[in-house]
């Protein structure tokens, strides 16, 4: 007991002891000195508090007032979509107010792309749904995903029933989203398709082009939708939808109503127009012809009443999506069926160019209108190399003795190949004076029109010939497109825009489609030619009424016709262009009230083919219209 008292007495005294050396160390060995700490220290942990403290509150402060709206929107925008609303393209009419294209109301089926494209089971979820409730292959999925690169979502599909939009929502497929939209709708069909061409979905480069489009979007592609395309598109509206962290839809908020595009009014008479086509493609059905065209044209204003090219192209096909393999059939068409013939083809115009080689002759005095030339069906030119082999220069038929008139109404060769080139006695008008003739028409340049599209012609020249094959221009040079052969090449629109002058007296106008109430817009005045018009005018009434006319068929018509027919050869010699051109009158004494042309290509029976539909177009304009206005 008294060992085990003794030692703890040890073990306190040793405590002791180490606390006092541990001390004796610290101080020694760190050599510090006890002094009291102060105010300061905790002034310096007060203001660094402070400062943080501050700091704290303005964020809090900023967050809650100044940018509260910003990330507000911001949380909104995860839990809501704005979509656009598509607008209606304004509706486009005729003269008379008859609409040739319109609106009707669809469902439309995007894709969404993201979730297509990141979730395998849903990929091929939707690739079954689309192929058995519209029939989409995955190739077109494909093609259509390709066609509208960058569009986010794509439009698979618009105009769908509402079954199949019932059967589609009914799978509840997360790639797959539904809007009420619009399609265009053409009631006339391929006779208006080369004017009023068609509407479709934006491409990639259209994208690109004007980043204001999106997938959805309809814009004009051809003709006039695409000419007048930012004046009839209309203005999109949105709704926006709300929906829970849980994406369950919770609320739709119109945003912005769209608004219809501007309305377009035309000067085409959309029912004659519609008979003019019918009765050019009845006819070249029954000849077996391919390819034509028509135009129209009113001369005391230039307002053009029909143009078409025959046939036309299905623009309803076109203004939706899908049928890929019946696009395909009409793209690929041989009859070229997207080519706008009457204002782009350029052709050779035969004989109805001899309208502005007689007004030419006639007024630089190269022979008085009722001089007479003998033609027995050629003209011979002696060869300085061999005088017992003259070159010869066919007509198409004999002639006999013909003046200014008879030559127009009969379409002499022989009468026109003396006065532009020459023969004894004669001395002819020669290629350049011709070709500022033609120039003083308007040829060899655009008419104008308000189309997209239209070509200006091409005028040969001598120096033209030189440079570009190195070799001079002959005589038999000037006698082809004397008679409107050889290089000359114009537009159906050109020719036509030539004979309107000659019908009013002196007025060439800008040729116009859209109907926007202003005055017509004169182009050229040639009042100062009018003696020579009036003989002109002569040669195309004989051309009706004379029994050697070449457009007597008409001559019953119980109303004043003058008229001009005109072959042009191609296909080495083997079959002709036929064109017609003509206007008509109540009378007389009546100013002409329509001028029109017909083109029929590759007709074999050549310009008489084309007289039939000629007596057809304007004894109905006539019947309609004339007696009627």
């Amino acid at each position: 007991m008294i060992y085990m008292g003794e030692k703890k007495g040890m073990y306190k005294d040793a405590n002791i002891a180490f606390e006092d050396s541990l001390s004796d160390e610290w101080g020694s060995d760190l050599e510090t000195i006890e002094v009291p700490l102060g105010t300061r220290p905790f002034l310096y942990v007060g203001i660094v508090v402070t400062i943080v403290a501050v700091v704290f509150a303005f964020q809090i402060i900023l967050l809650a007032f100044g940018r509260g709206n910003l990330y507000a929107d911001r949380a909104q925008a995860n839990l809501s979509s704005v979509d656009k609303i598509p607008a209606p393209r304004g509706l486009i009419y005729d003269r008379a107010g008859q609409v040739v294209a319109d609106n009707k109301a669809v469902f439309l089926v995007f894709l969404k792309t993201k979730e297509f494209l990141a979730n395998d089971t849903a990929k091929a979820e939707t690739l079954t749904a689309l192929h058995d409730v519209l029939g989409l292959t995955a190739d077109d999925i494909s093609a259509f995903m390709n066609g509208q690169k960058g569009a986010g979502d794509v439009l698979l599909a618009e105009g769908i029933s509402q079954k199949e939009l019932i059967a589609l929502q009914g799978l509840s497929l997360p790639t797959l989203a539904f809007q009420n939209g619009y399609e265009r709708d053409y009631p006339g069909g391929p006779a208006f398709s080369s004017l009023l061409g068609y509407t479709g979905l934006p491409t990639g480069d259209d994208l690109k082009a004007d980043r204001t489009f999106t997938a959805g979007d309809i814009i004009g592609k051809a003709g006039l939708e695409l000419l007048y395309d930012k004046n009839v598109r209309g203005e999109a509206g949105t709704i926006a939808q709300y929906r829970d962290a849980k994406g369950n839809l919770l609320d739709r908020e119109n945003k912005k109503d769209p608004a219809i595009g501007n309305p377009l009014h035309l000067t085409i008479d959309s029912e004659f127009q519609k008979y003019f086509y019918d009765s050019l493609m009845n006819r070249m059905h029954q000849l077996g012809l391919k390819t034509g065209a028509g135009i129209a044209i009113d001369p005391r204003s230039g307002q053009v009443l029909a143009l078409f090219n025959a046939p036309g192209y299905d623009n309803n096909l076109f203004a939706a999506p899908g049928n890929n393999a019946e696009k395909r059939a009409e793209l690929t068409d041989p009859r070229q069926l997207f080519f706008n013939r009457a204002i782009a083809g350029l052709y050779t115009p035969g004989s109805t160019i001899k309208l502005l080689d007689s007004v030419a002759i006639l007024k630089d005095g190269i022979l008085d209108p009722s001089r007479q030339i003998f033609s027995p069906g050629y003209l011979d030119i002696p060869n300085p190399y061999n005088p017992a082999k003259p070159t010869r220069y066919l007509d198409w038929r004999y002639q006999g003795n013909v003046n200014l008139s008879a030559a127009i109404a009969q379409s002499s060769d022989v009468y026109f190949y003396e006065t532009i080139g020459g023969a004894e006695g004669i001395k002819g008008l020669g290629i350049n004076r011709l070709r500022e003739w033609w120039q003083k028409f308007g040829l060899g340049s655009p008419t104008g029109i308000d189309l997209p599209g239209e070509a200006k012609g091409f005028l040969p020249s001598a120096d033209w010939k030189q440079q570009h094959f190195n070799t001079p221009w002959l005589l038999g040079d000037t006698f082809n497109v004397a008679i409107g052969q050889g290089d000359v090449l114009l537009t159906p629109l050109q020719i036509l825009n030539t004979v309107v002058p000659i019908a009013n007296g002196g007025v060439m106008y800008t040729p116009t489609v859209i109907n926007d109430g202003s005055t017509p817009k004169v182009s050229r005045s040639l009042a100062d030619l009018l003696p020579e018009i009036q003989e002109v005018q002569k040669g195309m009434r004989q051309t009706v009424t004379s029994p050697m006319g070449t457009a007597y068929l008409l001559h019953d018509l119980p109303f004043y016709v003058g008229a001009k027919t005109g072959s042009a050869q191609v296909e080495n010699n083997t079959q002709e262009n036929a064109f017609f051109v003509g206007y008509a009158a109540k009378s007389q004494a009546d100013a002409p009230e329509i001028a029109i042309l017909i083109l029929m290509e590759h007709s074999k029976e050549g310009s008489l083919n084309t007289i039939p539909v000629a007596r057809d177009i304007l004894n109905w304009y006539y019947q309609n219209r004339m007696t009627k206005g």
